[in-house]
């Protein structure tokens, strides 16, 4: 049991009530892609529409009371590959086959290396900029973008591990680069005022599920061993920089059109190691079904780092019993101080541009729900 302290309020990301960053895509944006892939539509028109739809967006999310917002990620069709397809050597692939789950496949587009990684620029950086400029001072202009070691784990995917260890026989080589890419991106996002940086990471997920585990195990690969390399990887990654640069990151288990990815399995074979990431202030993981296991892992978060508890399911439009939520937060109050803890979705409303099985009213309204919650608790 821990010791519990009087909870403070929170200044900086991330909040009592958070966000991890997707939202639906209106119906406006959806058809001005359409038209765009169709030729219909110039980049530069296509580009009004997404800032129009962003203004409209980041209001929206300071009426339900949101103190740090995102642009929704209305400019990607993918919460990670449009991020990888950024840094130089990185290029858009079709494959045969799309990621696998729970019912679904999704588009089968993936992140392969034509060259060695290095970074130039990069167009979130613009977008960042766009973001922060209509923000105002009420609130915090948030940044997500996929973590270095997803990046990693999707160029180790079997479809694209010829070309990556044809250009990178040495796998120190190809981690150094990625880091320097990855560190690089993120000091133009601070130069451009971002001041809040949040890593998604699904290879966590991967890690702790117990389908996968099996898998791995099969090819002869050390899943430990594994996790302690994506872990040094995002370490290199956050360590060094900028001190008013709060940095958090989020673990997800598959959300994609309100499905999940594999069979589940809690936190704790590899809690020590994510946990033992320096320079994470905050940790947003998916705690909304039995799939992701018991409270009992957050008895190793450190007592500078927040955990913002994934309750409530983005999948979903119909509201989480209250008393039920409230029950949970006893239950992990067992393993971490109130003080320490947070509230959001378990994830994204649209981590790919399809977006989950619910309206955009139910989306507002769920928010509004944390809100509510959130206010009783920390009042």
């Amino acid at each position: 049991m821990t010791t519990q302290t009087e909870p403070k309020q929170r200044t900086i990301t991330p909040f009592r009530y958070d966000i991890v960053g997707s939202f639906l895509r209106p119906a406006a944006l959806k058809e001005a892609r359409l038209k765009f892939k169709n030729g219909e539509l110039s980049a530069e028109q296509l580009k009004e529409v997404e800032n129009a739809e962003i203004v409209k967006l980041v209001q929206k999310q300071k009426e339900v009371g949101l103190k740090a917002v995102t642009d929704g990620e209305f400019r990607r069709s993918w919460w990670h590959l449009d991020f990888f397809w950024g840094f130089d050597g990185v290029e858009r692939t079709i494959i045969d086959q799309g990621y696998q789950f729970n019912g679904a496949e999704s588009r089968p587009e993936t992140a392969r290396l034509t060259g060695k990684i290095s970074y130039t620029s990069h167009p979130f950086v613009a977008h960042y900029t766009f973001l922060n400029s209509i923000a105002g001072d009420d609130v915090v202009a948030r940044q997500s973008v996929p973590a270095a070691a997803q990046l990693l784990f999707e160029l180790d995917r079997v479809e694209n591990k010829e070309s990556t260890n044809a250009l990178y026989p040495s796998r120190e080589e190809l981690l150094a680069d990625i880091a320097k890419a990855y560190k690089a991106a993120a000091l133009d996002l601070y130069a451009a005022g971002c001041r809040s940086l949040q890593f998604d990471d699904c290879t966590w997920g991967a890690l702790c599920d117990e389908q996968y585990i099996a898998i791995m195990e099969q090819i002869g690969v050390d899943v430990a061993e594994y996790a302690k390399e994506l872990a040094g990887l995002n370490a290199a990654v956050v360590s060094g920089l900028p001190e008013d640069l709060v940095v958090t990151t989020h673990v997800c288990r598959g959300n994609y059109v309100s499905t999940f990815a594999g069979v589940g399995g809690g936190y704790e074979p590899i809690v020590q190691t994510l946990l033992g990431i320096d320079n994470y202030s905050g940790f947003y993981l998916e705690f909304d079904t039995d799939r992701a296991g018991d409270f009992k892992p957050l008895r190793y978060l450190k007592d500078n780092q927040q955990v913002v508890l994934g309750l409530f399911s983005s999948k979903f439009g119909e509201l989480e019993n209250k008393e039920d939520i409230l029950k949970r937060l006893e239950e992990a109050q067992q393993y971490v101080d109130l003080d320490r803890i947070c509230l959001s979705p378990q994830c994204g409303f649209a981590s790919t541009e399809e977006g989950n099985h619910l309206s955009e009213e139910q989306q507002w309204r769920k928010l509004a729900f944390i809100k509510e919650i959130a206010e009783e608790i920390w009042k």
